[in-house]
């Protein structure tokens, strides 16, 4: 098995063929898009390839030290995850190709219209242990 993060983006991703911003969506359009990804989450739970999924809220900050006793320093003049990522789902399959397949039914949620959104999904395998070389 091999675990793989699909994310979702709000930008930065090419764009996608119904490419409307979900805050343009109709509340019956949202409705529809959850049931969607909490049906996908349920199906992938219960054939035990669900590791987690989450939807991320819009907030959020970038947060470095800025040196030892001094307050943390926020923010910057630079693109934000708040901005870029909608949210993910780690998977644990037992292939590339099993990650991809899902990733393309993932693409299919529906957005404006009812239609299918078909937005680009990055997939990431998780960096696996280094081997261990023995002599």
């Amino acid at each position: 098995m091999a675990k793989y993060l699909l994310l979702k983006h709000y930008r930065g991703a090419p764009e996608a063929v119904n490419d409307v911003p979900m805050d343009r969506w109709t509340p019956d359009e949202v409705s529809a898009h959850m049931q969607f990804m909490q049906d996908f989450a349920s199906r992938l739970e219960s054939t035990g390839e669900l590791v987690d999924g989450q939807a991320l809220s819009m907030d959020g900050m970038w947060v470095r030290s800025d040196g030892e006793g001094r307050p943390p320093v926020t923010d910057g003049p630079f693109a934000e995850t708040k901005d870029l990522i909608a949210g993910w789902f780690v998977i644990d399959v037992e292939s590339q190709e099993r990650a991809v397949e899902l990733a393309g039914e993932l693409s299919s949620a529906p957005g404006a219209g009812g239609k299918p959104i078909h937005e680009w999904l990055e997939v990431r395998p998780f960096l696996g242990a280094p081997e261990t070389v023995t002599e």
